[in-house]
């Protein structure tokens, strides 16, 4: 029987998804713990969400696994989208915006899976430095993170192709990267034939955030159809967020990404964001941290002002509750 879920656009719905499983490096697993003591819930809070925090699933850690070099890690890394997609699929069905902090790239296959639940079709904004692409035949690392989008996409690693029984989570049309700077050969072939739209952080920057987030969001049609955006915090350039496994110099400023969220956000069609890739190992006086914060309350006060429902309206004054209607 079909669910009619009512949003709650006033509401937001906090999940940890304490994971490098998939990651490059050791850390991030430590990220949503870094966020709650940086301040997220009160900043939200102050914004006048009512925010619901979830907690965390259980962690799951960073491993060579040499013996899959080709898909490292790969059965805690099921264990962690397991665990995480009944919490998402609950959360989405309150009808508040789900937020999911991370983690590694791969936590939003689990997010996607929970929302196809009530949802037929949905858009996903992919907001990163890499396209994530690989395969097991194509990686240079074996690591599921530059494979996270293939599995979305069903094509690529088996084990995230068939987390979600009837690939692909996401069809290759409604699908959109945006600040992409680093790809690899097989990457670009497989973009180069595909009906997925990618924006490269230089175009971006040419004809500007603001422009260029409006002009993804029409693509998606997210005036009309539910979608997620995916933020992996290396799409930002290391001169201004360094805390992440893999930084690199170029890209999105930080401004520019504070710009497009903020655009995407303000679409009342917006079911969830996912933060991933932010590392406190390399945050040793929290200033990053801090500073992601800033963004999130930025980009989550943007959407509150364009879409919080008004106050109700004031009594009417006592003289005039007496009066006669003409």
């Amino acid at each position: 029987m079909a669910v009619k879920i009512v949003r709650q656009l006033n509401k937001i719905a906090i999940l940890g998804a304490p994971s490098s499983a998939a990651a490059f490096l050791p850390g991030s697993e430590k990220a949503p713990a870094a966020l709650r003591a940086a301040g997220l819930v009160e900043r939200l809070q102050s914004i006048g969400y009512e925010v619901n925090d979830l907690g965390d699933c259980a962690p799951r850690l960073f491993a060579d696994d040499e013996e899959h070099k080709r898909s490292r890690n790969v059965p805690e890394i099921i264990a962690a989208l397991t665990d995480l997609k009944p919490r998402a699929e609950l959360a989405i069905k309150s009808g508040a915006l789900l937020l999911v902090l991370g983690g590694d790239c791969t936590q939003i296959i689990a997010m996607l899976a929970g929302a196809r639940r009530y949802y037929k079709q949905l858009g996903l904004l992919w907001v990163d430095r890499d396209a994530d692409l690989n395969t097991p035949a194509s990686t240079p690392s074996g690591r599921l993170d530059g494979m996270g989008l293939a599995g979305i996409l069903g094509r690529g690693a088996p084990e995230l192709v068939r987390f979600w029984g009837e690939p692909p989570l996401v069809r290759e049309p409604d699908t959109l990267i945006f600040g992409l700077v680093r790809v690899d050969p097989p990457e670009q072939e497989f973009l180069m034939r595909s009906p997925m739209r990618h924006g490269y952080a230089a175009d971006i920057q040419l004809k500007g955030a603001e422009k260029s987030a409006q002009d993804a969001l029409t693509h998606l049609h997210a005036d009309a159809r539910e979608y997620m955006v995916h933020l992996d915090v290396d799409v930002i350039a290391q001169e201004d967020f360094a805390a992440t496994n893999v930084p690199d110099s170029g890209g999105l400023s930080l401004a520019d990404v504070r710009i497009a969220l903020t655009e995407f956000a303000k679409q009342k069609h917006l079911l969830a964001l996912d933060v991933a890739q932010y590392n406190p190992d390399r945050d040793a006086d929290g200033s990053a941290a801090r500073k992601l914060v800033d963004l999130l309350a930025d980009v989550l006060s943007a959407r509150h002002a364009a879409l919080a429902s008004p106050a109700p309206a004031a009594a009417p004054a006592a003289e005039d509750a007496t009066s006669t209607p003409a």
